[in-house]
């Protein structure tokens, strides 16, 4: 397996003008916010809308299996995943003239878990493991998704590489069911008391009973039940049919979801961390360091990557609208030039293929403790 000593790289060993660098995000930041407007509102709107003709084509198409309605479903499964993600983030709650349905106090919050957001995953469990975790410990020990952490046990295993691929394979097809809902739902019982008198979660119910009644239970009644049975009406070929189709378009929502989420923070040549920024500018410099783009720059490119191509931009600033990460990540990008930062920005399947190498075994990521400054 390859070394994974701490490198000696922009990350560890080199001056960098991080107070310049974060001055610069700074003042980028401050323009931003004050053009914020009905602009992306509309925006969203619209990706609201494309997410709901999707799934109105594939329940339309579902009486007869065919990929084209699991396709259809799938892409409005993954389309509300790409709202709470952004709204789930506070991205909207600044924008002025934001209706209520679209905070973060209220999407998918409560009554409205399945109109808005309809997953495996419970929403304040998936908030607390992906924003606050996640995003406040970005490739160090301490972030949940850190998959090369994650993956020790199948890096380790005496096994044909091959083998290797195949348990990632079926990964990527399961992994919301599989990998997500567990372990937000463990963060999330694990999450530290907000008051000596509330009670830790543990103590509340089991994890088997949370996951069952809160994640699986619901979930498999509304995708795997109900949508069958709307076709009731058409008779048992129909019902079966949907059925078929609802467990195609899982299928692929979870392969379309894990390859634009999975590739993200994986790669031999992005960073672990060994220990906390020492302050907000090397924080800044480590959410560059951990995170890869996908090409980007028009709706049709930004939708299909469910808007996670703009990760370097959106880990500096997780709480902006969509429409926003286009306009500023031509200028993140020669900001990092500037300051002599990597800005990593491939394609998927390139960035796929790297994380399946850390994944198996077959390369390691680089790794760096605090960083000088100039």
């Amino acid at each position: 397996m390859p070394d994974d000593t701490t490198s000696h790289s922009p990350a560890a060993g080199t001056d960098l003008d991080l107070e310049g660098f974060l001055r610069d995000l700074k003042a980028m930041r401050q323009e931003i916010d004050a053009s914020l407007g009905e602009e992306d509102l509309a925006h969203l709107r619209k990706v609201e809308r494309l997410g709901h003709a999707a799934t109105a084509l594939g329940l339309l198409t579902a009486a007869v299996p065919n990929p084209l309605s699991m396709a259809a479903l799938a892409y409005g499964r993954s389309t509300r995943w790409l709202l709470m993600h952004h709204i789930g983030h506070r991205g909207y709650d600044k924008v002025p003239g934001v209706p209520a349905k679209y905070t973060s106090r209220v999407f998918a919050r409560g009554k409205r878990r399945f109109f808005d957001w309809a997953d495996w995953m419970v929403p304040e469990a998936w908030i607390y493991e992906h924003n606050v975790l996640h995003h406040g410990h970005t490739g160090e020990d301490a972030d949940p998704d850190l998959i090369e952490r994650n993956a020790e046990v199948l890096r380790d295993l005496r096994i044909p590489r091959a083998a290797k691929y195949a348990a990632m394979g079926f990964l990527a097809l399961t992994w919301r069911s599989f990998y997500y809902a567990p372990n937000t739902m463990k963060a999330w019982r694990s999450r530290p008391k907000r008051a000596a008198s509330e009670e830790t979660p543990e103590k509340e119910t089991s994890f088997a009973r949370d996951m069952w009644m809160r994640c699986y239970l619901p979930y498999g009644a509304l995708q795997f039940v109900g949508l069958p049975l709307v076709f009731a009406p058409l008779g048992p070929l129909a019902v079966l049919s949907a059925l078929v189709n609802s467990l195609g378009a899982e299928a692929l929502t979870n392969l379309h979801t894990f390859l634009m989420v999975g590739p993200n923070h994986t790669g031999d040549d992005l960073y672990r961390f060994t220990d906390r920024p020492r302050s907000r500018g090397e924080a800044m410099l480590r959410q560059v360091l951990g995170s890869a783009n996908y090409p980007c720059g028009s709706d049709a490119i930004d939708l299909a990557h469910l808007w996670l191509n703009y990760q370097v931009e959106h880990h500096i600033w997780p709480d902006l609208p969509m429409l926003r990460y286009r306009e500023v990540q031509p200028k993140v990008k020669a900001l990092c030039a500037k300051y002599r930062i990597p800005y990593i920005q491939e394609s998927v399947l390139t960035r796929a293929k790297k994380m399946l190498q850390v994944a198996v075994g077959a390369t390691s990521m680089k790794r760096a403790a605090a960083v000088s400054t100039a």
